[in-house]
């Protein structure tokens, strides 16, 4: 089925930040990865929220506090919605990803691993999904098994199927890696997760803004993912999590709005999702994510992800034509990122030296230190695309990168 050519020159317009020059040169901002920036209508919102709708959620009786709470569970059938997910009281709204994780893993975890118990994570994880882990491991006496990557940056299918057995109760790993956009086959890893009995949670902090989710088809018990990736405010985010499981899970923190009453005899706990929800959140980045889920809904998604695997085909092939590049991550299945190495450079000389270009791109470990052990490197410099980019963009990359190798010769 032929797609519709992507208007990446309008959708440009909707971004302010995209305007702005870089020590005289026009921005090319090659970081989405890290945090994608956000459309005009998100910042409309989200300061038209706070000047005309603002305040606190959930408790007041006066019309401001009635008209943000329904600003706010208005995102959060809209996350729901966006997720595929059955009903929005099985949406908790977090602070990001990094929350989620380890509201399931300090929630759930706690409250059932033992030292006869397993959990499986990847060697591909942000050390969002390792280190949660960990502590929990600590906590409970669990062992923390590991499913190995090779040399494309895909995951050793075959060691999974003997990692994951009658002892694992929980499969945890990333949809999308960051560090190397390797899509992860969900399905495979769900379907051996249940067939020993075992839940899973996917890290969709990657894969929300480039693929389209919908958890009821990819099997998965909990879903994690952050509003700064999808093109919202930082900050924000939520879990998806199965209503029963999340009914069987105790609160993690405690607070205000968690709770039903509180007295020195014992507490009684709001429904879900409310009892993981403590305290005051982040009120209008909850509203300016869901004005992002509406930007979203208005463009042809089929076509913007189709332009940015245009983008990272240009982007490689290009890179590799300049020699002495080599590229980290070639999984047959990709999302919207290069890393790369350089020989002679290290990843933030390059970074550097395309900063001075007006290029934005992350050097470093990317929060994935296991993956540069894997592939034997320090880091790599990481270019992550959007949908407003170009192959404008991509060029001035490739020149940029050119530059830096007749610098070091």
């Amino acid at each position: 089925m032929m797609t519709t050519p992507f208007d990446v020159v309008a959708v440009r317009g909707d971004f302010p930040v995209l305007g702005r020059k870089i020590y005289g040169k026009d921005l090319v901002y090659l970081d989405s990865a890290a945090s994608a920036q956000k459309p005009s209508q998100v910042l409309d919102a989200q300061r038209a929220f706070d000047a005309t709708t603002y305040s606190n959620i959930h408790r007041g009786v006066h019309r401001l506090s009635q008209d943000a709470t329904v600003a706010y569970e208005a995102a959060r059938k809209k996350i729901a919605a966006f997720l595929g997910a059955p009903s929005e009281h099985e949406i908790v709204l977090t602070s990001g990803t990094t929350e989620a994780i380890n509201l399931v893993t300090q929630s759930w975890g706690r409250s059932t691993l033992g030292p006869d118990d397993e959990v499986v994570i990847t060697w591909m994880e942000h050390h969002s999904n390792i280190v949660p882990w960990q502590l929990v491991a600590e906590q409970t006496g669990c062992t923390l098994r590991v499913v190995p990557i090779d040399d494309r940056g895909e995951l050793d299918l075959d060691a999974a199927r003997k990692l994951i057995g009658p002892r694992t109760r929980m499969v945890a790993f990333a949809h999308v890696s960051n560090a190397l956009g390797t899509i992860n086959p969900v399905s495979e890893l769900v379907a051996l997760a249940k067939a020993h009995g075992a839940l899973t949670l996917l890290d969709g902090a990657q894969a929300v803004p480039h693929v389209k989710v919908d958890v009821a088809a990819l099997g998965c018990d909990f879903y994690a993912f952050s509003g700064h990736k999808l093109f919202g405010p930082s900050g924000t985010g939520a879990l998806w999590g199965r209503r029963k499981l999340l009914d069987s899970m105790p609160p993690w923190k405690g607070g205000g709005d968690m709770i039903l009453s509180v007295s020195f005899d014992g507490t009684r706990y709001n429904s879900v999702p409310h009892k993981f929800e403590a305290g005051t959140p982040n009120i209008s980045g909850i509203v300016g994510l869901g004005a992002a889920i509406d930007y979203l809904g208005g463009l042809d998604l089929d076509a913007a992800f189709a332009h940015e695997e245009a983008l990272v085909h240009h982007a490689t092939e290009s890179l590799l034509a300049l020699g002495k590049i080599r590229i980290i991550g070639t999984a047959k299945n990709k999302a919207s990122v290069v890393s790369f190495v350089t020989e002679g450079i290290h990843p933030h000389d390059m970074g550097t030296i395309l900063d001075q270009e007006g290029v934005a791109v992350r050097a470093g470990h990317h929060c994935a230190q296991p993956v540069m052990e894997s592939f034997g490197i320090p880091a790599t410099t990481r270019a992550s695309f959007a949908f407003y980019n170009t192959h404008d963009d991509v060029d001035r990359l490739v020149t940029a990168v050119r530059t830096a190798l007749e610098i070091f010769g």
